[in-house]
């Protein structure tokens, strides 16, 4: 006969997919009732709206079905404002920790954040927009979770969001009290401003509250465990955003993504001598939009040639990819469907898997602190 400490055993490997820690581990699992091959229980929620309720369903009834059980019957409930609180501080314990024994720093400080970190933060610049920045962050996020990393995207881009729409992202994050917990999708864990407004109304603010919101990115939101990479949609220019990342980050790496064209490249000459002067890494340029292919294999070289190569070497710096005009191929009625995300075995998608390869062997070495 199957017990309740069986139930409980199987279970433990069984995880909340968004704090991605084990429903046992976080007192989810209550009430327990065993009739012979019928095993009944109640899996209380972090919120009574929770994204991911049906999969978590799942997994549970497929764990207990493997010890035995005819049947489940599964209940769910929501914590309470107190469980909720407690979870919260409970989420937040490393990071508090962090914070006390660095006297000085902001309270609650992401220890991803601090120098010793081995996440590498990637920021992705540009001069100007309509070069296709964002493109670029995404597909490269992408790609480099599919090398199995551990990445995640923030769009910090505030006034040009963009990433949720890109990704064909409608989730919103879930809330504990006050711990934000990211959107995933395509293996990347996603965090935008684009979550936070209504109807895709204006952001309209001044850069004091800018810098805010990207320091509330890093200090309310569980990023869960360790990160391999953070990928920074960073707004075009040189303007707060910008500035706000170099000096929170110091020690943030750089792309620079520019089109071929002469005038984008020497206005993306700017954001590139920007992150020298603030000794940030230049991990290389991505000339975007390099050519169009035809059907008949020919290339067209719309916006120019040159651009890319001329602003690495102004940089000093590899030009790590050129990546061509095209869309990608994906329909509406594909369950993974996203308007913006190349497929991994598209040509275009293929080429955005060796710049993830060359990125990360470029930052497999970390500069010295």
């Amino acid at each position: 006969m199957i017990t309740k400490e069986q139930v409980l055993e199987a279970l433990k490997d069984v995880k909340d997919p968004e704090l991605n820690r084990g429903l046992v581990e976080l007192n989810m699992i209550r009430d327990i009732e065993i009739d012979g091959s019928r095993v009944s229980l109640v899996v209380v929620l972090t919120i009574s709206g929770c994204p991911l309720k049906a999969k978590i369903e799942d997994d549970v009834i497929a764990a207990i079905k493997a010890l035995g059980a005819e049947e489940v019957r599964l209940q769910f409930g929501t914590m309470t404002d107190e469980e909720r609180a407690a979870l919260s501080a409970q989420l937040r314990g490393t990071a508090n920790q962090a914070a006390q024994a660095a006297p000085g720093q902001a309270p609650a400080l992401n220890p991803i954040l601090a120098k010793d970190s081995p996440t590498v933060f990637l920021a992705v610049t540009s001069g100007k927009g309509g070069v296709g920045k964002s493109t670029v962050s995404v597909n490269l996020a992408v790609s480099l979770a599919r090398l199995g990393k551990k990445v995640g995207i923030i769009d910090a881009d505030i006034y040009g969001f963009s990433v949720p729409d890109m990704m064909n992202i409608e989730q919103r994050p879930t809330v504990i009290d006050s711990v934000i917990l990211p959107v995933e999708k395509f293996g990347v864990k996603v965090m935008s401003m684009g979550f936070f407004v209504e109807d895709n109304s204006p952001v309209i603010w001044r850069g004091p509250m800018l810098g805010k919101m990207l320091r509330n990115f890093f200090t309310e939101v569980h990023w869960g465990e360790q990160m391999d990479y953070i990928i920074l949609d960073l707004p075009p220019g040189t303007g707060d955003m910008a500035l706000d990342v170099h000096n929170m980050i110091p020690q943030s790496k750089e792309i620079v993504v520019t089109t071929p064209h002469a005038t984008a490249a020497f206005v993306a000459a700017r954001a590139g001598a920007m992150a020298i002067r603030t000794g940030h890494e230049i991990v290389g340029v991505v000339e975007n939009m390099a050519w169009y292919e035809a059907k008949d294999g020919s290339k067209e070289y719309v916006f120019g040639r040159g651009g890319g190569a001329k602003l690495a070497e102004q940089l000093a710096c590899d030009l790590i990819a050129q990546i061509p005009l095209g869309q990608p191929e994906n329909l509406p009625t594909e369950a993974d469907y996203s308007p913006s995300i190349y497929k991994a075995d598209s040509a275009i998608g293929k080429l955005y898997m060796e710049m993830a390869k060359t990125v990360d062997e470029k930052c497999k070495t970390k500069a010295p602190l």
